[in-house]
């Protein structure tokens, strides 16, 4: 315990009191900092974050959350919503407040005739990629299997089916929600149409979702896996992608990245640590049809490597995880790109070899055909004209190697930025202030503030990108 938590139990009894009753509602485990499961609990994916809360709330259903949301607004305390655990800005903690762990919230139902399944939030997309593999059935939902659901889904949702399906939010259908006055609404197209629109996109400015339904797509095996080219091929790779993918069916999800070679299984021994360029590909289709398409990513370079297969979706949407285990320094930056101009292609080529870590990377995802497909206007997320999003990340075990990767994210950010929308994905985002928040929901911003007022409008929920009340 802190010294101002300490002080806090010590001059206002009435705190004390009030844990006291919290407690005996909850279902769930409330932990406290003197005890022994505190340390794990506190810890987040992003090791550079380092808080201490003072109260952590293991919520296991739904009447869980509703006191938990009560018991911090009418106690004035900061409030923190973790689900899978996966922000790498922290958001899912605080210090001195209250978090509320959605972690033990782990229940999936398929209705595999009706192609939808409901998921609580504490899921990760490994656990969605289970329960709905085993009917043939799938949802666009990233690209690491450890991501939680309810972050990655309230931010939009970029994955490797997105350019067939959609984005992750795209693919929502309803929504149960606990709103700051500690109401239980169901939000969707027919129910709480306004809230259900801000969901998509917003974030978690205008409640705690504890649930999600998703509409689910025939996709059970693919065709996909990693092609790496030499790094002096980088320009003409870049240039080959961006006409590749402009032509390309949308069954192809394709991301283009550079990144040092993990030093193990399936790389071959010489490539371990050398920086390459190279495409990710998922074919998410006919697999007769896509081994054609692909094709011309095989044969361009020739590859260093490559180790396209056919193969479980869920294993390929599992691959990158022994890369970025939950604890790693992290630092992110990243724009939504209207096209892969000839200046864009320059930047990436100046800065994209000087990749600092193992675990660091460039990543460009296409966000065309089917995200594009949905109007601006249709859901918080509005950057549908863009054609990628790049994601400039640095992270290592070790923080004495983030102040370098950090010049180096910053430095190749700064060339590309005169080349973007404007907007970042919010998923992406660290903790950038204001401004950020409002580029990234652009024309969008002023209706997602009249919504803040109306479902947040004491801004209880402001540990996130936050849209900031006006009432």
């Amino acid at each position: 315990m802190t010294d101002h938590q300490a002080y806090a139990e010590n001059q206002y009894p009435h705190l004390r009191q009030a844990t006291a009753a919290f407690e005996a509602r909850l279902r769930g485990q409330l932990i406290r900092p003197q005890d022994p499961d505190y340390e794990a609990a506190r810890r987040v994916y992003n090791g550079m974050i380092d808080r201490r809360p003072r109260l952590i709330a293991r919520c296991v259903d739904v009447a869980d959350v509703v006191a938990a949301v009560n018991f911090a607004r009418d106690n004035e305390l900061p409030l923190a919503i973790r689900g899978g655990g996966h922000n790498v800005a922290g958001f899912g903690t605080c210090d001195d407040g209250l978090v509320i762990d959605l972690g033990p919230m782990k229940g999936i139902w398929v209705d595999s005739g009706r192609r939808r399944a409901l998921v609580q939030a504490g899921c990760t997309w490994g656990d969605v990629d289970h329960a709905t593999h085993a009917f043939g059935l799938a949802t666009p939902g990233g690209l690491v299997s450890t991501t939680g659901v309810a972050g990655l889904t309230l931010g939009g949702g970029i994955g490797h089916l997105s350019r067939k399906h959609g984005l992750a939010c795209d693919n929502l259908l309803a929504a149960q929600v606990v709103t700051a006055d500690g109401r239980i609404l169901t939000a969707s197209r027919s129910e709480n149409a306004d809230l259900f629109w801000g969901l998509r996109g917003g974030g978690g400015n205008f409640g705690v979702v504890t649930s999600f339904e998703f509409e689910l797509h025939s996709v059970s095996v693919v065709l996909g896996g990693p092609i790496f080219y030499a790094l002096d091929q980088c320009d003409s790779a870049l240039r080959f992608y961006r006409d590749f993918m402009a032509d390309a069916p949308e069954e192809l999800g394709a991301f283009f990245a550079f990144l040092i070679v993990p030093p193990g299984p399936p790389f071959p021994e010489h490539l371990h640590n050398q920086t390459v360029c190279g495409i990710i590909c998922c074919y998410a289709g006919s697999l007769e049809e896509g081994e054609e398409v692909v094709k011309p990513l095989l044969e361009f370079g020739p590859p260093l490597f490559q180790h396209v297969d056919r193969v479980p979706y869920p294993l390929l949407q599992s691959a990158f995880d022994p890369i970025v285990p939950s604890g790693l320094h992290h630092y992110w930056k990243a724009d939504f790109m209207p096209e892969l101009s000839d200046n864009a292609i320059a930047a990436h080529v100046k800065h994209g070899p000087g990749i600092p870590t193992v675990q660091s990377t460039l990543h460009i995802y296409p966000t065309d055909c089917a995200v594009q497909r949905v109007p601006a206007q249709e859901s918080a997320y509005c950057h549908r004209q863009a054609r990628f999003v790049h994601m400039i990340a640095v992270a290592s075990p070790d923080p004495e190697q983030m102040p370098a990767g950090i010049e180096w994210t910053r430095g190749y950010w700064n060339a590309l930025h005169p080349h973007s929308t404007g907007g970042s994905y919010v998923n992406f985002l660290m903790d950038e202030g204001d401004d950020s928040v409002r580029a990234t929901y652009g024309e969008n911003y002023a209706r997602l503030v009249a919504l803040k007022n109306k479902y947040d409008p004491t801004n209880l929920f402001r540990l996130n990108q936050n849209i900031k009340p006006t009432m």
